[in-house]
């Protein structure tokens, strides 16, 4: 199996005092979803056949909140500017490379592909915001742009009932250590 490396973003809007998050349908949880709450589905049957849901799921037990996140497949760019190129992509916002902070990187996947993934911030403005966002649709990308509240994001990183990646949780911690204290001092 090839696997690319990866980088995803935490990205906090200071004009509006919230985080930046993508909301996309991922096969992969659908299908975790449909084992869960069909397992018959999966039991006696050969790997590439599959019998038909009478009663299907529906796509919304597939979508997880995530942070902008891309591979890294451009050798010719470096992560900051794969970086930047996702954070305009799927969220809108024109970040310049020297705008972006490495907070560290970490190997993902670990049972399947063990890739590995840099991890960046960005704070951005509402006038950095120079379109929609929500992917590259001919890529198969529907992406949704959401915005977590700075006052909710706690709550909302341990809400079990809203799926998320480990990188959203985490990164939100690393946001209230590192980042929250020199914002209440202004």
């Amino acid at each position: 199996m090839r696997t690319h490396d990866s980088v995803s973003i935490l990205i906090f809007n200071t004009s509006r005092q919230c985080f930046v998050v993508v909301k996309q349908f991922r096969p992969a949880v659908y299908m975790c979803e449909v084992e869960r709450h069909h397992p018959q589905v999966f039991q006696h049957q050969a790997k590439e056949s599959f019998s038909r849901l009478d009663d299907p799921l529906p796509a919304v037990v597939g979508v997880t909140y995530e942070l902008c996140a891309g591979i890294v497949d451009k050798p010719d760019l470096s992560l900051e500017e794969i970086a930047c190129e996702e954070v305009l992509e799927e969220c809108g916002y024109r970040v310049p490379v020297t705008d972006l902070r490495r907070i560290t990187s970490y190997r993902s996947g670990v049972g399947v592909t063990g890739s590995r993934q840099t991890l960046f911030y960005a704070e951005v403005t509402d006038q950095m915001r120079t379109g929609k966002g929500g992917g590259q649709p001919e890529e198969g990308e529907l992406i949704e742009v959401v915005e977590i509240p700075l006052e909710d994001s706690m709550k909302f990183a341990y809400d079990e009932t809203l799926p998320k990646t480990m990188g959203v949780i985490f990164s939100f911690m690393w946001f209230q250590n590192n980042i929250a204290p020199k914002l209440l001092k202004k």
